[in-house]
């Protein structure tokens, strides 16, 4: 059984965010020694079905895996890309659910993922609310820019993807300099795009498609 031990858990409405990393073998299975694409994955609409407007999974009672996500996250692993997972999670700050239970749906969800052959880098968060004024909420790239230089600074970030559900995961992408693509699994619908402030590199259906895209993608490299 994989442990996992949470780092750089500070009181709320600090500047901080929560990480949740595999252990070392794991890590070095699924990265490489020189600078690579990564591989950046909102979690609720992308992972896990979304919970709702202004809704949370508050235990891991509510997580429910998407359609074939494990079988995506498993197909970009053959890849040896790196893959983190970067969400807003301020259900924290604002009291609905405790670090606790975000531990603990994180946990769960890396052993579930594992189970099925899909290893994740790391789970990054940001706890805060919009009104905290932190760097690393989206659709700022303070999570991003935190997952790239943990990884010793080996990730090409142009030729990185994030893949979300929202309008808010694509300014992220932009902000921090990689390539977007938008799923419709979540918060966002493609009847909506008349109204989009900003356009995708990319739209899929779900992970699993944006998933088979990416691997076609680096293959004709």
């Amino acid at each position: 059984m994989s442990v996992f031990k949470l780092f750089k858990i500070q009181g709320i409405g600090e500047k901080t965010n929560s990480k949740f990393p595999l252990p070392r073998g794991e890590r070095d299975r699924v990265r490489g020694r020189v600078a690579k694409p990564a591989i950046f994955l909102d979690r609720d609409g992308v992972i896990n079905r979304y919970p709702g407007d202004g809704k949370y999974v508050t235990c891991w009672k509510e997580f429910r895996f998407l359609p074939h996500v494990k079988k995506a996250i498993a197909l970009l692993n053959i890849r040896k890309q790196p893959l983190f997972v970067i969400s807003n999670q301020a259900g924290v700050a604002k009291g609905i659910f405790s670090q606790e239970s975000l531990t603990a749906i994180t946990t769960n969800m890396l052993k579930a993922l594992e189970k099925n052959g899909a290893f994740l880098e790391a789970v990054y968060y940001c706890t805060h609310r919009d009104e905290d004024h932190c760097s690393c909420r989206k659709p700022k790239a303070g999570l991003i820019k935190t997952a790239v230089q943990s990884y010793k600074g080996s990730i090409d970030i142009k030729e990185s993807f994030f893949v979300g559900d929202t309008l808010r995961d694509v300014h992220t992408a932009k902000a921090a300099g990689c390539k977007s693509i938008l799923v419709f699994s979540g918060n966002e619908k493609l009847a909506n795009r008349k109204n989009w402030d900003i356009q995708p590199d990319f739209v899929f259906r779900n992970l699993y498609e944006a998933a088979k895209f990416i691997v076609k993608y680096r293959q004709a490299l």
